[in-house]
């Protein structure tokens, strides 16, 4: 009787070893899971963040581009004009030459919100649309709407940053590329979704082509995923291009 006490305590105590055994592998298995996520997210919020930098080095490159180009082209030939115009000054062209330089200094104050360090820090994807086609229509680059569908909600302001970033890309495509006339601009707000699209009438380009070569395409669909969102960009020859980003709150 005794014996067999016995052999029940010894076995008691293996399964109760087994068991504890089990525990601390599996709390081992655990921790390093454990801190294992941790450092892949820490690596991922670093990235995002240098994803950012990166996006907003690219955007205050666009647009000091954008500003030279104004101040040379636009703002200079308008100041040339005004130049010209006073020096002919008679009492009947003042106020040709006054019209020409109100126009300068509407031209000269709208680059003064790009100028601003604080615009591509605290990009609104909303107002930064608006004040590029408000851009693409005074100069006449091409005719340029911007439409808001539903209820409007809050972005995430980072996240609006790499979204106007995808469609500065587009932008810059139809402007230089795609000889289009027209270009239309469409937020749709849902609950739980925005919809954003952008279509030009282009001369568009084969898809298949953009595919193979699309490093632009592929680093649009990078950033997109970046901040849980999707593109689809379509495209014929001679049938214009439609770009479609899905972002999900």
């Amino acid at each position: 009787m005794q014996q067999q006490g016995g052999e029940v305590l010894i076995i008691s105590t293996i399964i109760i070893a087994l068991i504890v055994i089990f525990l601390i592998i599996l709390f081992t298995v655990f921790q390093r899971r454990k801190n294992q996520l941790l450092k892949e997210k820490s690596l991922e919020k670093k990235r995002f963040e240098r994803e950012i930098a990166e996006t907003q080095i690219e955007i205050r490159e666009e647009t000091l581009r954008n500003i030279s180009w104004e101040l040379h082209d636009n703002i200079g030939q308008l100041l040339t004009l005004a130049k010209i115009q006073l020096q002919n000054a008679t009492s009947e062209s003042l106020d040709d030459i006054s019209e020409t330089i109100t126009k300068s200094l509407n031209e000269i104050r709208s680059l003064s919100k790009l100028i601003n360090p604080e615009f591509i820090k605290n990009i609104a994807l909303k107002e930064a649309l608006q004040l590029e086609i408000e851009r693409f229509n005074r100069l006449q680059f091409i005719q340029a709407t911007l439409q808001i569908k539903g209820e409007e909600k809050e972005l995430n302001q980072k996240h609006g940053i790499i979204l106007f970033r995808i469609l500065q890309e587009f932008f810059s495509n139809t402007i230089k590329h795609a000889k289009g006339t027209k270009l239309e601009v469409s937020l749709s707000f849902e609950p739980e979704k925005l919809t954003i699209q952008a279509i030009d009438d282009g001369i568009g380009f084969n898809m298949e082509e953009i595919q193979k070569k699309g490093i632009g395409l592929e680093n649009m669909k990078t950033r997109a995923k970046l901040i849980n969102a999707e593109i689809n960009l379509e495209s014929k020859p001679n049938n214009g291009t439609e770009l479609n980003i899905y972002y999900y709150f």
